[in-house]
């Protein structure tokens, strides 16, 4: 019997010795992984105090802070230029929050991710009485169903949304769920800021560096903590590998060599710009310079393609049909191929779309019809234009006198489509350009149902 009472012991004590074993080498681990992190990781502040550049939001007294140090946070958004401390933010909360941390990054998270999360937040609260504040990395990523599904839970207080995005949230970021939410916004690190950083930097690297070297570092990082840092641990490895400890301006110059150009906020739209005017001026190489400009600083190729479907309709539009057919052919590329392959998809429709006739018309043309159905005097549907597919039409006099253009050899027929206020306005009016010089010569076969004459392509 002792010995029978003492298998089980045996087998706790064996149990103990793995549970035991197992937590040292999580623990050797964990700590061989936090020595092999980035820099700019293993330096993210665990105080308020050591977030630098953000005492707007930060500083002693105000509003983010104070929500912070009360855990009384509700939703929020925080908004800035990557490197600026929305990830820091985000984790200090987790240090310091009563309430269950959770963390999804856009880039791979999926419904089924939230839907789960969601449903373990429901069994904690009812659980335990714990509230759960999820962080959301990079949440522009999310498309609209992704954000849709994240609605009810902030809506209801389930869970406090921390969401991080370096777009405009005004633009990326669902309405509703913006709605629910208070906007911070993080700016770019000044340079006094951007020099503190470095100097935690050598310190933790164990390196000193000449003030040249200091000051370009802090020049190039553009306000991005993370790109300093980043470009400050390359150049120290430069410097300790020819066994010295002291960077140099060359250690420096060498480090942002292997960095890609920068590409912060303000590029975001410039470049985007200059991408859309390039082609909307037919300039093919600016359109692919600006193109690959972009790709290689990681912009979102979605967005990229997105704004070649637009302008497939606003710059070329009649001109050129096909325009819209190719963009968007790009555009379900980017989803189905996806990059880096997708790039030469992309650098297609931007050679079609710049080397294509312009034309502007379609985008006047519905401008100028906007205008008249938002009048107060835009009128009523005409009467035989009206449904009549349903019982009792007829005696209302909907569909009386409407004339079927098949019944008609040329498959057109002259009678009035719009209100008689509106009726005599011209929207458009085709260019002499490309695809639309035929078009314009069909309306102007066709007089209009005014008695006016036809189009004759010209303005």
């Amino acid at each position: 019997m002792p010995a029978s009472a003492s298998r089980p012991a045996g087998r706790r004590a064996t149990g103990s010795l793995r549970a035991v074993s197992g937590d040292l080498f999580a623990s050797a681990a964990e700590e061989r992984l936090a020595r092999r992190a980035p820099l700019a990781d293993r330096l993210r502040p665990t105080r308020i105090d050591d977030i630098v550049g953000q005492d707007h939001l930060l500083g002693p007294g105000r509003p983010l802070r104070q929500l912070i140090e009360s855990d009384r946070l509700s939703s929020v958004i925080l908004w800035g230029p990557p490197g600026t401390g929305k990830t820091s933010v985000a984790r200090l909360i987790a240090r310091v929050t009563a309430q269950e941390f959770s963390e999804l990054s856009a880039v791979n998270a999926s419904v089924r991710d939230v839907r789960e999360l969601v449903a373990r937040a429901e069994a904690r609260l009812g659980e335990r009485d714990v509230g759960t504040i999820l962080f959301l990395d990079e949440v522009h990523r999310f498309n609209k169903a992704q954000q849709d599904a994240l609605l009810p839970s902030v809506e209801s207080g389930l869970l406090v949304l921390i969401g991080a995005t370096t777009e405009n949230p005004f633009f990326e970021v669902n309405p509703p769920l913006l709605s629910r939410s208070t906007l911070f916004r993080l700016e770019p690190l000044d340079p006094g800021a951007v020099r503190s950083l470095l100097d935690r930097g050598m310190e933790a690297e164990e390196v000193t560096a000449d003030d040249d070297a200091l000051d370009l570092l802090v020049d190039r990082a553009a306000g991005d903590g993370r790109h300093a840092l980043t470009s400050l641990e390359v150049a120290a490895a430069l410097a300790v590998g020819r066994g010295e400890d002291r960077v140099t301006v060359g250690d420096a110059e060498a480090a942002l060599g292997t960095k890609a150009l920068r590409y912060g906020r303000d590029d975001h739209f410039d470049v985007i710009s200059a991408f859309i005017k390039s082609i909307r001026g037919s300039d093919v190489d600016a359109g692919l310079y600006w193109l690959a400009r972009m790709l290689d600083a990681g912009e979102d190729a979605r967005f990229i393609a997105r704004r070649l479907v637009i302008l497939a309709s606003e710059d070329v539009g009649m001109a050129d049909p096909m325009a819209m057919v190719v963009a968007d052919a790009a555009a379900r590329a980017v989803e189905f191929v996806g990059l880096p392959e997708a790039k030469l998809n992309l650098a297609q429709a931007v050679v079609h779309l710049a080397t294509a006739p312009k034309s502007n018309r379609v985008t006047v043309a519905l401008g100028r019809a906007e205008v008249d159905a938002r009048s107060s005097g835009a009128g009523e549907v005409p009467m035989h234009l009206r449904d009549a597919h349903y019982r009792g039409a007829a005696q209302l006099g909907h569909g009386t006198g409407y004339d079927y253009p098949h019944d008609h050899p040329e498959g057109w027929v002259d009678q009035r489509h719009r209100p008689d206020e509106v009726e005599g306005n011209v929207y458009y009016d085709p260019s002499p350009h490309g695809y639309e010089r035929e078009v314009a010569d069909r309306m102007a076969d066709r007089p209009r149902a005014d008695g006016g004459a036809g189009h004759d392509g010209r303005s």
